[in-house]
């Protein structure tokens, strides 16, 4: 039976480790603060001793990495990264960890590798064509096309929160644009639309708290962000075709039923049975995707302290 692996998620505030058993179950857990100030070595410091406290320390075998950022396919370095990890872009998160573990190490953004463990063991199980959106703080996206992650050339692809959405023009998105779906349909959008609307500042959470509850002002802008969703994901699944739409993160909930009623009424007739179902493994996902791509690096297009990893057109479940 193969051995269990060590998956690493690698975010702002947080950093978590997992020991995931070749049926995806979590069988042990290390959670430490992200020392995000403290520059990017600390930051890899602390990843790698939450992996070794739960390593063989008489093994070799690879370890999975899922981070914040955008990652290069091709060598595990971060592309891109918000303020949440100062000094982040440009870290060979890859080469760095191999380094410290002396053992392969395979990289990919988080959102990706949560989008391989639901379609491994989560709510995409059996399937290999899956699209999952992360609905949290800001709003990012994964394909997994035959079983693997769909990177694009620079590692890009799946950013649907950068996709344009009608209702978003006086809403700031992110990256700094303004009329993209993050601006809309995220946390930060239902904080800024709710300002809008009231002149009140106060959270996505209790903005959909307030919807929950029943209040007008709160419940239109929940409506209209998860129908901005929904619309949204009607075109994707038209355009990429998946077997299922997985939703994700901490304003999931709150969207989910209107997004659903959206994305029905405007899929075509020959995506409508593509389900836009609730992300099942919570906070487990990103360590479990990133164990999953250490055993299966052809998920993947790269790997550090090791033999490259070769891409094949695995057909086998993911």
């Amino acid at each position: 039976m193969p051995a269990p692996l060590v998956g690493l998620d690698i975010g702002g505030t947080k950093t978590a480790a997992a020991l995931v058993g070749p049926d995806g179950e979590v069988l042990g857990r290390r959670l430490a603060p992200t020392p995000a100030g403290s520059g990017p070595a600390a930051v890899l410091d602390t990843a790698a001793r939450l992996a070794r406290e739960l390593l063989d320390p008489g093994g070799a075998g690879p370890v999975g990495v899922g981070t914040a950022g955008t990652v290069d396919p091709a060598t595990g370095t971060i592309r891109y990264a918000t303020d949440s990890l100062p000094g982040w872009s440009g870290t060979a998160v890859a080469d760095e960890l191999a380094a410290r573990l002396a053992r392969p190490v395979h990289v990919t953004n988080d959102v990706n590798a949560a989008a391989l463990g639901e379609c491994w063991v989560g709510a995409g199980r059996d399937r290999q064509e899956l699209l999952l959106v992360a609905v949290g703080t800001g709003l990012g996206g994964a394909m997994l096309q035959h079983g693997r992650i769909s990177t694009g050339a620079r590692g890009g692809a799946g950013e649907v929160g950068h996709l344009p959405a009608p209702g978003a023009e006086r809403l700031r998105c992110g990256c700094g644009r303004y009329g993209h779906l993050e601006g809309i349909a995220s946390g930060t959008g239902l904080s800024a639309a709710y300002a809008l609307e009231t002149g009140l500042r106060i959270t996505g959470r209790t903005v959909a708290e307030r919807a929950a509850a029943g209040e007008p002002a709160a419940r239109e802008v929940v409506d209209r962000a998860a129908t901005a969703l929904g619309r949204t994901l009607a075109g994707l699944v038209a355009l990429l075709d998946p077997q299922a739409v997985v939703l994700a993160g901490g304003a999931a909930d709150a969207l989910l039923p209107g997004a659903r009623a959206a994305l029905a009424a405007e899929l075509p007739t020959a995506w409508a049975d593509v389900p836009l179902l609730p992300a099942a493994l919570g906070a487990d996902a990103v360590v479990v995707g990133a164990a999953r791509l250490a055993g299966h690096p052809g998920h993947g297009r790269q790997a550090a302290g090791g033999t490259p990893a070769v891409v094949t057109d695995e057909r086998t479940r993911a």
